[in-house]
């Protein structure tokens, strides 16, 4: 006999966007049901952010061994034990697991159930043998990797980010197929581990990045090994030889794994989201509060679509607690959101890129940049690689483009400027400790003043007459 459950709240989903919600509004005092007929903590724990952090850690520790003689530090080739790298990716899931736990979550008094769900009226969903009613649902079923219809595919092993991390020996040659970020984080950490490494892009690799700053991360991973192919797309894949072949328009690429990284795509599939009179595409469709055709029902994280990022996920979490919680307007804001790919240097991105922000404001459009060449603890730790570029209009930042050593954390500064509204004299204000990165921000800024202080004949006329009439 089916049990059924009455409560406030149904979250369909436990990864970052679920597990947000959840803990939030169990904890303002609503009674939450939670599904999750996978893993707890979803993809960024178990396949994505977290596992690829960890390995990219251990790549930047053994290409340091070979990087030591600036400093006068000898040399030495590193000796990787690629299951012990492993060792330490699962290593890493294992202790932040706790946090995102079945157990936790009903400690806190959330009602978990391990099961997939799928709705069965406007008001209803199952879950197994399981009905629960719910005055507002929350859909965070995220979303899994994209598998393009390549001829050829089908018949050969491939990895995606969700098998990647199950690899006990290292690849001889691994071929990516994708060139955005992940296959470029993968690329790079797999030829420090020292693997061959080809990329092949259909378009421009890191397409969505600001040109420039793409370009500088780009140089790096080729010279450091990585072959990487654009404006080719993979035709066909074959076995040869006991290898993988990739076919593309100018040419055959041989390797011993491949890995497909081209994009992801939303997990709806089992929700039977018709029966909830939820209009749903590629993702599920929501206003600007995230609410869907439903008006019980929300969309957020990967399902809504969008920017398809965990701190996204967390940020749509908040914005959905304020609406069911309280019941106060609420609505996602995408101006302000950063995203970062983990290369060496890293690569930034808030608000509006260059291009953008130019067919936006035109002529009305100014920017701001400094280079890391100039920083005094980047010239010391040998990382004088990289910019900041801020656009700007009407004094605001826009948009910020980091590339360069720590530019995800960087960012967070610029997104807290876009979000507040604040003006570049905000930033120009501020007081970083010396010797740090973050001066960077603050010589960019002051590069936005520079010529209005430095270049202009009425302020050095000002100057002349206050500086004869003081006493």
């Amino acid at each position: 006999m089916a049990e059924r459950i009455e409560t406030d709240i149904c979250v369909i989903g436990a990864g970052s966007a679920g597990l947000s919600v959840a803990a939030g509004a169990v904890q303002m005092g609503a009674r939450v049901v939670l599904l999750e007929g996978g893993r707890m903590g979803g993809d960024c724990l178990n396949y994505g952010c977290v596992p690829s952090k960890a390995l990219i850690a251990a790549a930047h520790h053994a290409h340091a061994m070979g990087q030591g003689a600036p400093f006068g530090v000898r040399p030495q080739p590193a000796q990787v034990d690629y299951a012990a790298v492993m060792d330490h990716v699962r290593r890493t899931i294992e202790t932040i697991a706790p946090v995102d736990s079945q157990e936790r979550f009903e400690g806190m008094g959330v009602r978990v159930i391990r099961d997939w769900g799928a709705f069965i009226s406007e008001t209803e969903l199952q879950a197994g043998s399981t009905v629960i009613e719910a005055r507002r649902f929350v859909i965070a079923t995220g979303s899994s990797p994209l598998v393009p219809p390549i001829p050829g595919l089908d018949d050969v092993p491939y990895l995606t980010n969700e098998t990647l991390f199950d690899l006990k020996e290292a690849p001889e040659h691994l071929v990516i197929i994708g060139g955005g970020p992940i296959g470029i984080e993968m690329a790079q950490a797999h030829v420090r581990l020292g693997c061959k490494v080809t990329v092949i892009e259909g378009g421009r690799a890191l397409g969505k990045d600001d040109p420039e700053a793409a370009a500088i991360v780009l140089d790096r991973l080729r010279a450091e090994g990585v072959e990487i192919v654009e404006g080719q797309n993979a035709a066909r894949v074959r076995r040869e030889n006991g290898q993988i072949a990739v076919e593309t328009g100018g040419g055959r690429h041989m390797g011993s794994h491949l890995l497909v990284a081209v994009g992801r795509r939303v997990d709806l599939d089992r929700l039977n989201l018709r029966v909830a009179g939820v209009k749903a595409g590629r993702a599920v469709e929501v206003d600007a509060g995230l609410r869907t055709s439903n008006r019980r029902v929300y969309a957020i994280g990967d399902a809504a679509g969008g920017m398809m990022f965990t701190h996204v996920a967390g940020y749509h979490a908040s914005v959905v607690i304020r609406s069911i919680l309280f019941g106060l307007p609420s609505k996602a804001r995408t101006a302000h959101l950063p995203w970062a790919t983990y290369t060496d240097p890293e690569l930034a991105q808030v608000g509006l890129t260059e291009a953008q922000a130019r067919a936006e404001y035109g002529g009305r459009l100014e920017l701001a940049r400094a280079e890391f060449a100039e920083n005094d603890r980047a010239i010391a730790t040998r990382q004088g690689t990289g910019f900041v570029k801020v656009m700007v209009a009407g004094g605001r930042p826009v948009g910020a483009t980091i590339v360069g050593a720590g530019a995800g954390d960087l960012a967070g500064l610029w997104s807290l400027a876009i979000a507040q509204g604040l003006k570049m004299s905000a930033v120009a204000g501020m007081v970083a400790p010396y010797p740090t990165l973050g001066e960077v921000n603050k010589r960019a800024a002051g590069a936005y003043f520079g010529p209005r202080l430095f270049e202009s004949p009425a302020v050095k006329r000002v100057v002349g007459l206050v500086q004869r009439w003081l006493p």
